[in-house]
């Protein structure tokens, strides 16, 4: 990933100072557990601890003649602890460091994550409570429907990064397993006390049955996670943008002093950060088909997921990283216009309360066919005369007929629309 969509504490963990460092820690721990057993020297163990080291610009230099990335990071480590790294790697294939190189980094990029997703939620839940009554224009297909809050519009989002974050959970330890195991999977070469060892001091659970690899399964549903919550992401960076058009204008991002919308309009304030972050979801979920596909692989193993993955593991990490912090600044910092939200629910006459008025008609005894008619024949007239609603339905001998002036007024009630906003924030934040 691009450096303008990276933060320090998730790249680093795809730079080649830390694979490396992880690759040492997983063969010297497979030393020990080797030592244990009597298959390698204890001294040999201990001089790999003492004395390895390594340098990514030699590694680079040595893989150019080697074509193989292990095989020269163990020659540069060779260099610095001498005769006694002839007892590295014993029993072990290349795939037994890279896969759990892979499961360490991963569950690292997650802990991040889901700090990163803890910060989100907090945004969430602290505007979603300051808005919780503030009433605004619920619309489906863009069209005004009836009444809702900008607090349940946001506590809806903070729902969906809370299950996400639930879901990043299950991903973290899916992903987070080692497999030590040999050429094939089988063991022979190396006793299975190896990788027990190396799990525990990685932090990983055992692999159950690996071949040469860890199963990609595993990375197909982490990697699917990601796409989900690039997915939530999207969805309320649409809405804000939505919410910022200028015939809307209900909410937008915070425009700071000094600040550009264009370079030819002065005038202009656009929600490119939200903009920003619908093409960060892009990327992420554009992880999910190759992980998909990286499943299925000739017989024991091939490579045609190996450079899948050097690409998307950080580019995917590294963007939602990056697009849930942006996210959370712009939650924090959104203005609101409750004025706006006031005006927009106002602006069609009370068009918005037409189903309480055909269900208070259905309760006073007309057929519901009949009181649909109605209420859409003078609705269309207010979507085509701008007249007003509650004037019409008092003047349609059909409808007061069958409901008094002030039944009519009470259908118009807007506090109705949040008489069951507690419960639903009660659902969500669990009865704060």
């Amino acid at each position: 990933m691009i450096p303008r969509y990276s933060r320090p504490e998730m790249a680093a963990i795809w730079e080649p100072e830390n694979r490396y460092r992880i690759w040492f820690e997983i063969e010297a721990h497979a030393c020990d557990a080797q030592a244990a057993l009597g298959v390698i020297p204890k001294a040999a163990a201990e001089a790999v601890w003492k004395l390895g080291k390594f340098e990514p610009a030699r590694i680079d230099e040595i893989e150019r003649e080697t074509k193989h990335d292990v095989i020269a990071f163990l020659t540069n480590l060779a260099e610095h602890i001498g005769p006694e790294a002839r007892f590295l790697h014993q029993g072990m294939t290349s795939s037994d460091v890279l896969d759990t190189c892979l499961a360490v980094q991963l569950k690292q990029a997650s802990d991040i994550l889901l700090a990163d997703l803890d910060r989100l939620l907090a945004a969430l839940k602290r505007r979603a409570f300051e808005y919780k009554d503030t009433l605004t224009i619920g619309r489906s297909h863009g069209i005004h429907a009836e009444p809702t809050t900008f607090g349940l519009k946001l506590a809806g989002h903070y729902a969906a990064f809370d299950r996400a974050r639930a879901r990043l959970v299950a991903a973290r330890t899916d992903i987070a397993t080692c497999a030590i195991s040999g050429a094939v999977g089988t063991f022979a070469n190396i006793d299975p006390a190896v990788e027990r060892h190396v799990a525990e001091k990685m932090g990983l659970a055992v692999e159950p049955i690996s071949t040469q690899i860890i199963p990609r399964d595993r990375h197909a549903h982490f990697f699917s996670v990601l796409g989900i919550i690039a997915g939530s992401v999207e969805n309320l960076a649409t809405e804000i943008r939505h919410l910022q058009r200028s015939e809307v204008r209900e909410a937008e991002e915070f425009f700071s002093a000094g600040q550009k919308g264009s370079s030819a309009m002065p005038h202009k304030r656009n929600p490119v950060l939200s903009e920003n972050l619908t093409g960060l979801a892009r990327i992420i979920r554009a992880t999910v088909a190759p992980a998909l596909e990286n499943i299925t692989l000739w017989h024991e193993r091939d490579i045609s997921h190996s450079a899948v993955e050097r690409v998307m593991a950080p580019d995917a990490t590294i963007a939602l990283d990056f697009a849930l912090a942006r996210l959370t600044g712009v939650i924090d910092k959104l203005l609101v216009y409750p004025e706006a939200m006031q005006r927009n629910l106002d602006l069609y006459g009370g068009l918005v309360h037409s189903q309480r008025v055909l269900l208070a008609l259905t309760q006073a005894g007309m057929a519901r066919e009949e009181a649909y008619r109605a209420v859409q024949r003078n609705a269309m007239r207010v979507w085509q005369e701008g007249a007003d609603f509650l004037t019409l339905l008092k003047a349609d001998p059909e409808v007061a007929g069958r409901l008094p002036a002030a039944e009519l007024e009470a259908c118009f009630d807007l506090a109705y629309h949040t008489r069951q906003v507690d419960t639903i924030f009660k659902r969500v934040f669990g009865g704060v």
